[in-house]
């Protein structure tokens, strides 16, 4: 009965969800029992997993065990969270390891396994790794876009708004969130403040033809090859079908000839 328990998946998942809940009440102020009563439900939990481990080694054995890497990933994160279980019962602090527990967590990821109980997810899937393949190219050229335009942007304004394009990386990610188009103008008006017609003038077209060629165009490219290459395979498949039907249609017509 405990062995089919820990080897429930379903079982695992609600643990991990109750240990993140956990974690994130230790978080807040509250009194000491309060936080002696999470930190023990959370070492607690920290022992279950460390159950489920010794009983997946005994099942699968060793070699079996550490062939598959979510069980690999299991292992590590748990035993990442061990100083924390030695800390607590045995009265010792050691305050420098607790953000280990943070990476257990990390096991909620094990519930995408539940995915491909969906139907169509393979074909999901494999359109997603299809879509990623043809848009690299794509995708490369729109980084290099941003980089430059951002470097440009850096030498241009670093002296008029430093909290934009102070640095390079500041410059970059000043230039991003521009090309995301929300709230686009906000830059562009704290830089022509106080600047003569001129220079307002050149800054307004400088940045409305960086919001078209990134923003506007640039990123509809991105999405449109992404989202055609997605569809691409039920094109195909509609193609095959329609070559089958005119194949079947020119055997007809040939046997009426």
């Amino acid at each position: 009965m405990i062995k089919k328990l820990f080897l429930n998946d379903k079982f695992i998942l609600i643990l991990i969800l109750l240990n993140a809940i956990t974690i994130f009440l230790i978080g807040f102020e509250m009194t000491l029992s309060n936080r002696f009563v999470l930190s023990l439900i959370d070492n607690v939990i920290t022992g279950f997993f460390i159950i489920e481990i010794v009983i997946k080694l005994k099942k699968l054995g060793v070699n079996n065990y550490f062939k598959l890497n979510w069980n690999k990933f299991d292992f590590i994160l748990v035993a990442l969270s061990l100083p924390t279980l030695v800390s607590f019962f045995g009265n010792i602090e050691i305050t420098s390891f607790s953000y280990f527990l943070v990476f257990r967590i990390m096991r909620v990821f094990k519930s995408f396994r539940f995915l491909k109980f969906i139907p169509g997810i393979e074909h999901l899937i494999k359109g997603i790794s299809r879509a990623l393949k043809a848009s690299i190219i794509v995708l490369i050229g729109f980084v290099i876009y941003i980089f430059i335009i951002g470097i440009l942007s850096f030498y241009l304004f670093k002296n008029v708004s430093p909290e934009y394009f102070g640095n390079p990386l500041t410059s970059l990610y000043s230039i991003f969130k521009i090309f995301t188009v929300e709230g686009w103008y906000e830059i562009p008006e704290q830089l022509t403040q106080n600047s003569p017609p001129i220079t307002s003038f050149f800054t307004y077209m400088y940045f409305i033809f960086v919001v078209f060629s990134g923003g506007i165009f640039g990123l509809s490219l991105v999405n449109s090859i992404f989202v055609d290459a997605m569809v691409s395979d039920n094109n195909d498949e509609l193609e095959k079908k329609i070559d089958s039907l005119n194949e079947k249609i020119n055997q007809l017509l040939t046997k009426n000839q």
